[in-house]
């Protein structure tokens, strides 16, 4: 494997605000972008104030802006995630199914979402474990999938066993086939092209340490 992937190994793993900090410097000045539910929401509060990103949500609007604290709070403005919401300039609310029509008609430029598994053909899973006890929670994901023209993930690289997210082939229930672009992860953040899965940038880890850990090929950018 080549060593041309950027390396911070001195940083250590990435908080998830460090994970969303990343994303939000990787979107593109004026993008239409969802945040899935859950730490995918924590890139707002990282985009520049002049980025000039609209921020849709599934449940009916757009140009949201930043979490919202203390006196901020309008219990009537909130992310799919029922989280409070700031709203920007310009905001405007509409029609959970005209909120869906943008998401199926390819007018969004990246959604950002979590997931349980990543394959290296960009398949993702992440609305069922498949676990008996286990609650399935799809929302508009299956609709961001397909519907974004980019789809960056969020998660933690390894589960709290050790089991890597990242695989061969995904086990867990599929919400989308060859959908994902890019994986964000504590410890790196890997690009998934037709070719297979290129290793970006790594935190906290040596590329030697990352492919022993991971049971599939992994490249670096330029290679």
């Amino acid at each position: 494997m080549s060593t041309n992937a950027r390396s911070t190994e001195m940083r250590g793993p990435l908080g998830k605000h460090d994970i969303a900090a990343l994303i939000a410097r990787d979107i593109p000045r004026g993008a239409y972008v969802n945040l899935g539910i859950g730490q995918p929401t924590l890139v707002a509060d990282h985009l520049p104030a002049d980025s000039g990103v609209v921020l849709h949500t599934e449940n009916g609007m757009l140009n949201m802006g930043p979490a919202a604290h203390g006196d901020e709070i309008d219990p009537d403005l909130t992310n799919a995630g029922k989280i409070p919401v700031t709203e920007l300039p310009g905001a405007a609310y509409f029609h959970h199914a005209d909120s869906f029509a943008m998401m199926r008609g390819g007018h969004l430029d990246v959604c950002v979402l979590g997931a349980f598994q990543v394959s290296a053909a960009g398949d993702l899973a992440n609305w069922h474990t498949g676990e008996p006890d286990a609650i399935p929670a799809v929302g508009g994901a299956m609709d961001l999938a397909i519907g974004a023209k980019k789809v960056f993930v969020m998660m933690t690289l390894f589960t709290k066993t050790g089991a890597p997210k990242l695989v061969p082939r995904c086990t867990y229930p599929l919400t989308g086939l060859g959908c994902v672009d890019r994986v964000y992860t504590d410890l790196a953040v890997f690009d998934i092209i037709p070719e297979g899965v290129v290793v970006r940038e790594t935190f906290g880890i040596t590329l030697d340490e990352l492919a022993g850990r991971l049971d599939l090929p992994l490249a670096t950018a330029g290679h």
